[in-house]
């Protein structure tokens, strides 16, 4: 039996499932294959909840353009839909010399992406704003905010229903066959179906290389190389010495431990950097020592007893721990030549912040 739609989403994400949405609210039919129980399982949950602003990335880079202009459609979305946020702003915080040039780069890098509101801050303005905080400088980003990340996917999900799309659970992309620009995928156990599209979005998070080796006849030169960053949280016990996010400086393939509320005014710290082989979710409490090394030097206060083993999630890079590509990858036909097929690869932060403007960008790219 063939079953036949216009479009194929594999993987119910926050960016899966807006792309979906926008596919179904066009008039596309629409279907997201999902491997997990329920949507947005992996680093849609796992994450800091952070609107980010398009500050440290590449002038021009896909991360910088869709970031700033996710970021804007996001906050209009919440305002639409009620989804919870709040715009608490995040300073960027230095402590050396060094740091403070580095800072520099960060504030002119913001002004390219067009980041104008980012600010220096006054000393006076940092010790009566946050008393607790330790820095030479710090770098203000007001547009920065956090979100229920969980009611921004309930409403894409009711969006994308509603439009007629529907989601398959416990189903995982095994095999995906191109024939005469179509793609086709077998699906189900003893009695399987097969789907049938002229669209495929290739949406699967941390599996999204490598399922590209399970699509025949899919060029294997496109298939980056990839590896995976496992980031863990720990939360505060007690009350918060901050009134919003702040940040140290950003390492090599992350933002560094900084400090994070959620929307209930509970902080955390992370996520840091951990290289892992595959998936593995398992928070080792003995990173506390290292997290506790790390706040120390932003909040001198910080004791071992408040930092309490929270969750961990994991980052899809591209290219190899040594030499991280720094960019999001989008796929399209002028790639890898196959009509009606994205890949989007290495979607990590800012992922969420930037999901409605991606879904904007993916469906453009299918009628290009």
């Amino acid at each position: 039996m063939t079953f036949k739609v216009d479009a194929i989403v594999i993987g119910a994400g926050v960016v899966g499932l807006a792309c979906a949405r926008n596919l179904a609210v066009s008039g596309i039919k629409t279907i997201v294959l999902e491997s997990e129980l329920t949507f947005g399982q992996g680093t849609s949950s796992r994450n800091s909840e952070v609107v980010h602003a398009g500050i440290y990335y590449p002038e021009q880079s896909l991360k910088a353009r869709l970031c700033v202009d996710g970021r804007v459609a996001l906050y209009e979305y919440c305002d639409q839909r009620h989804i919870p946020y709040q715009k608490i702003g995040k300073w960027i915080v230095a402590n050396s010399q060094k740091e403070l040039e580095e800072l520099e780069k960060i504030r002119l890098k913001a002004q390219a992406n067009g980041c104008s509101a980012v600010h220096y801050l006054s000393e006076k303005e940092i010790y009566s704003k946050e008393p607790h905080l330790n820095c030479v400088a710090a770098l203000c980003s007001p547009e920065t905010g956090i979100i229920d990340s969980h009611s921004l996917i309930m409403a894409l999900v009711a969006d994308f229903e509603n439009a007629g799309g529907q989601i398959v659970f416990n189903t995982p992309a095994h095999i995906v066959k191109i024939l005469n620009g179509k793609f086709s995928l077998s699906i189900g156990g003893r009695e399987p179906i097969d789907i049938e599209a002229t669209y495929l979005i290739n949406s699967a998070g941390l599996q999204a290389v490598p399922l590209l080796s399970n699509f025949e006849g899919f060029p294997k030169e496109c298939i980056p190389q990839y590896c995976y960053a496992k980031g863990s949280y720990f939360s505060l016990v007690g009350k918060s010495p901050f009134s919003r996010l702040i940040y140290p400086m950003p390492a090599a393939a992350g933002l560094g431990i900084h400090f994070t509320l959620d929307l209930n005014g509970a902080g955390k710290f992370g996520p840091d950097v951990e290289w892992i082989m595959g998936e593995n979710y398992a928070l080792d409490p003995a990173r506390k020592i290292l997290f506790y090394e790390a706040i120390k030097s932003y909040w001198p206060s910080v004791t071992l007893e408040r930092l309490q083993p929270a969750y961990a999630g994991i980052r899809p890079k591209l290219g190899t721990k040594e030499n991280i590509h720094q960019d999001f990858l989008i796929q399209t036909e002028k790639d890898h030549h196959i009509s009606g097929l994205v890949n989007l690869l290495g979607i990590e932060s800012p992922g969420l912040t930037s999901c409605l403007a991606i879904a904007d960008y993916v469906v453009k790219k299918l009628y290009v």
